[in-house]
């Protein structure tokens, strides 16, 4: 009897399955990809995106924030989050297309600083509400100029990456945010935007929840105001669930001064590539190879344009549209040899070592603080620059700082923190890198140092180079790692500087605690020897008491 084997393909059969895949498709299946691979991770991933759009919306509006997040249990695994803010508000006709279109936004195109970069995180928290509840998300978006709010529902269509507006209808609503004291009024806005995206989702307390983002996110945001509540179910024996409405937790801000603003700047030509620098040319508007080098690039003047046209054996005047592939092979070279000014640093808004300082002094009780901003650098035509920060607590004093744990590592990139794939992270390489035990703390072999104390690293670039789309950890640039351990040895040497002081200061104590308990011995001893009254005794125990004082100052 033959052997049954399956039908064979043909170049046919397989073309009449074969159908392009939409972005929206793709995370769809590979939601990891963006921070949605477990419940718990989710919901702080989910949070994040709202918080980081409702921060660079108030920033670019020139509004102080005022953000408000909270998390609602409908059912087991279930959660409806919920973020509002202050700022200027999204107009009618784009709000579908912000929260329900992947790859859409206003920031992938620029090279200025700013927390969301690829327009794919809020779109995609909805879609993964969408895939696990059924849910629509739901947008109410007030701006300054509209005598009412839209309230808007919308789903994503995965098929053709496009929104689905489900409803859509106007509203009375405002922003409203919990009082700064208790007894005042709520603060109400006449703008704003607020979110709500229902989905499977765990909440847990912890180094890696959403309570740890948005105390790290006051931190590096000094000049926000943030609110947090969680209503969770509790559940009595023999009785049905019942909703738990929580008290709301406010951060306040440290600083009334917003970031400073920044601006876009063009590619840096050292940094294009040259199939970049192909489309560029062809996409040129600009009449002549020339202007087209000083028009579409940033630090080159019609001097540097005409040098590298030269050292490409080009005609400056030739239309940029037009330039064969071996000549722009040449221009690539020429552009390379070409010594060029740093790209302009207007595009970068560093928090600031005061604003840094003011952040850690408000969440982390310490008895040190000090604070490092680096001059600004390059990486592949991108401008970036460093900052470090650190707190150092007395042993014992504060809880959450443990004198034999491992340092406290907050990770930051454009003001935004990053709290999964640590490991991975240039931070963390650098960090370890660093020889601590040169700054007063222990180190393990290959490992973070310990000791009582938590540092606070940041990174601002126009494009903070993630490993992935989920944005978690940053990739391990030379020059990256080269800056972030210069700011981390110079914040140890600050940080040498006190613990040095304070190890002084520990053995002068301890020495004059001896002394304190034998001045009254060689006192009575000096009595017997030199018959002294007992008043003579009492002097020379005062005399004794304050020459120690007086050596203990000067120690």
């Amino acid at each position: 009897m033959a052997k049954k084997t399956g039908s064979m393909e043909t170049a046919e059969s397989m073309a009449k399955r074969q159908r392009e895949i939409s972005v929206s498709e793709f995370f769809l299946k590979n939601r990891h990809l963006l921070g949605f691979d477990s419940p718990r991770k989710a919901i702080m991933t989910a949070v994040k995106e709202a918080v980081d759009n409702s921060l660079d919306a108030c920033e670019e509006a020139g509004i102080l924030p005022e953000i408000a997040v909270e998390l609602k249990q409908t059912a087991d695994n279930r959660f409806l989050v919920t973020v509002q803010d202050n700022g200027p508000g999204i107009v009618r006709a784009q709000i579908p297309k912000v929260f329900a279109k992947l790859l859409y936004g206003s920031k992938f195109h620029r090279l200025r600083m700013s927390r969301g970069q690829q327009g794919i995180g809020i779109s995609a928290a909805g879609m993964y509400g969408q895939l696990t509840t059924g849910t629509a998300t739901v947008i109410l978006s007030k701006t300054k100029n509209s005598p009412k709010a839209h309230r808007i529902a919308v789903q994503i269509d995965t098929r053709a990456n496009k929104p689905a507006v489900l409803s859509d209808e106007e509203s009375d609503w405002r922003p409203e945010f919990p009082p700064e004291t208790e007894g005042q009024e709520p603060t109400t806005y006449a703008h704003g935007t607020q979110v709500g995206i229902e989905m499977t989702a765990q909440y847990v307390r912890g180094r890696l929840s959403v309570d740890e983002y948005l105390k790290q996110c006051a931190v590096a945001n000094p000049h926000l105001r943030l609110h947090f509540k969680t209503n969770l179910l509790k559940k009595e024996k023999g009785a049905e669930a019942t909703l738990e409405e929580g008290a709301w937790l406010t951060y306040a801000r440290a600083v009334k001064t917003l970031p400073p603003p920044v601006e876009a700047i063009q590619p840096h030509p050292h940094g294009v590539e040259l199939g970049i620098l192909m489309q560029m040319l062809k996409d040129s508007t600009a009449r002549t190879l020339k202007s087209a080098l000083e028009a579409d690039f940033s630090r080159v003047s019609s001097r540097v344009a005409l040098e590298i046209c030269e050292k490409a054996g080009l005609n400056p005047k030739a239309n940029p549209t037009r330039v064969a592939h071996q000549e722009i092979e040449a221009l690539y070279k020429a552009i390379q040899e070409t010594k060029l000014m740093r790209p302009p640093m207007d595009c970068l808004a560093p928090i600031g070592e005061e604003q840094i300082l003011a952040g850690l002094k408000k969440e982390f009780p310490a008895d040190f603080y000090a604070a490092v901003t680096r001059s600004p650098e390059v990486y592949r035509g991108n401008p970036f620059l460093v900052e470090v920060g650190v707190a150092y607590a007395k042993p014992g004093e504060n809880p959450e700082l443990g004198a034999d744990d491992p340092v406290r590592l907050m990770r930051c990139a454009n003001r935004a923190p990053l709290l999964y794939m640590g490991g991975a992270c240039a931070m963390t390489e650098a960090m370890e890198g660093v020889n601590w035990k040169a700054y007063g703390l222990q180190q393990p072999k290959g490992g973070l140092p310990v000791g009582p104390a938590v540092f606070f690293v940041h990174i601002a670039s126009v494009w903070v180079p993630f490993t992935s789309e989920s944005k978690e950890a940053i990739a391990h640039y030379p020059e990256i790692l080269k800056e972030l351990t210069f700011a981390m040895q110079e914040a140890g040497r600050q940080l040498a500087v006190y613990l040095s002081k304070r190890r002084r200061l520990a053995e002068a104590d301890r020495k004059r605690s001896y002394i304190e308990k034998y001045i009254p011995h060689l006192a009575l001893g000096l009595k017997d020897i030199l018959a002294l009254s007992d008043k003579q005794k009492t002097k020379v125990e005062d005399d004794l008491t304050r020459m120690l004082e007086r050596t203990h100052l000067d120690a």
